[in-house]
């Protein structure tokens, strides 16, 4: 499916100020879709800034203009200005303003016209001026490329390509999922066309670990794992404090929680990381378990049908027995043949 942005070619039909947003721990699509918006618009004449709730990974940092990104968190003042002045807002994959943290009141009271780019499901309309949104998709970065295509037919920068890329490779776990469509394959090979190496860009994302986040994996599979075969079900957990133990750096537990979906057998994985507010509950399945629904109905959370979060504003030990309480309901789902 094609989204039409002929809507969105028309609010840009002259220069304006326009703020670039995506949600809170932003990931590869997250900072991939945005950036990609970002080298485009800015080379368009537009004045273009990008906020993000929190940091990135630092194994995203090589991408272009990953250094002029502003952090809410760090430079609130600042943010809550270019948001007010803003003539445009984007929602970039994120399909609700309240997956922005303590940003979402600067945007929600800025008077810009907002539009939302992203591939989630239950988008809030109404909260928006214009809505491209399908779940039809791999990726935000593939309707960004959409996007970008249908208002610049002639093609895309190497710059604007690499980003893409990033975003489409993380957000499809390096294409084992979410990308069953011939056309985000298609996509991909006009993405080496514009001059990307795809060989370098996965090395540059996977394989540039610190030496403190391999420890941690390490401590994580070997001392945190839990397996529950009678629920088809495995999660890992880390405290706080075992994160401190190993120099936790943003990112640092990023597709952890695929180590434990790859366990023969299992349906179900879960990953539970504490922070100094909240748990943080990473949810991935494979075959017809919804997780995006158990993340909604349990963690106030969503996503997608196979891969979804959420969070719990009680402790570990609370957290985990109420995951634990929850799974005799789900066990002839989990089970089922």
């Amino acid at each position: 499916m094609q989204l039409n942005f002929s809507s969105l070619k028309n609010l840009l039909s002259v220069p304006k100020n326009i703020v670039l947003t995506s949600h809170t721990n932003p990931d590869g699509d997250a900072v991939g879709a945005s950036l990609a918006m970002f080298l485009f618009l800015s080379d368009q004449g537009f004045n273009v800034s990008v906020i993000l709730p929190n940091a990135f990974p630092d194994y995203l940092a090589w991408m272009e203009g990953s250094n002029k990104v502003i952090l809410y968190d760090k430079e609130t003042a600042k943010c809550d200005q270019l948001m007010a002045e803003a003539d445009i807002l984007f929602s970039l994959y994120y399909n609700h303003p309240n997956r922005i943290g303590d940003a979402e009141q600067a945007f929600v009271h800025s008077k810009a016209k907002k539009v939302l780019i992203d591939h989630h499901i239950q988008p809030r309309l109404e909260a928006y001026d214009l809505a491209f949104s399908t779940v039809e998709t791999s990726s935000t970065s593939e309707l960004v490329f959409d996007c970008i295509m249908q208002l610049q037919p002639s093609g895309l920068s190497k710059a604007v390509a690499e980003c893409i890329y990033a975003g489409i490779m993380t957000d499809t776990g390096s294409f084992s999922y979410a990308c069953n469509s011939e056309k985000t394959f298609r996509i991909v090979a006009d993405l080496y066309k514009a001059g990307i190496n795809g060989v370098k860009i996965n090395r540059m994302v996977y394989n540039t670990f610190s030496e403190s986040r391999l420890r941690l994996l390490g401590y994580a599979l070997s001392e945190k794992l839990k397996v529950l075969p009678q629920f088809a079900t495995a999660y890992i957990s880390l405290t706080l404090d075992e994160l401190n133990r190993f120099n936790y750096q943003v990112g640092d537990t990023e597709d952890v929680v695929n180590y434990a979906l790859s366990i023969k057998g299992v349906r179900f994985a879960a990953m539970f990381i504490e922070s100094d507010k909240k748990i943080r509950v990473s949810l991935r399945s494979v075959g017809d378990f919804k997780v995006n629904t158990f993340a909604r109905e349990h963690f106030e959370g969503g996503g997608h049908k196979n891969a979804a979060g959420g969070d719990s504003y009680i402790s570990m030990q609370k957290t985990l027995e109420k995951f634990e309480q929850l799974l005799p309901l789900y066990q002839n789902e989990l089970t089922e043949k």
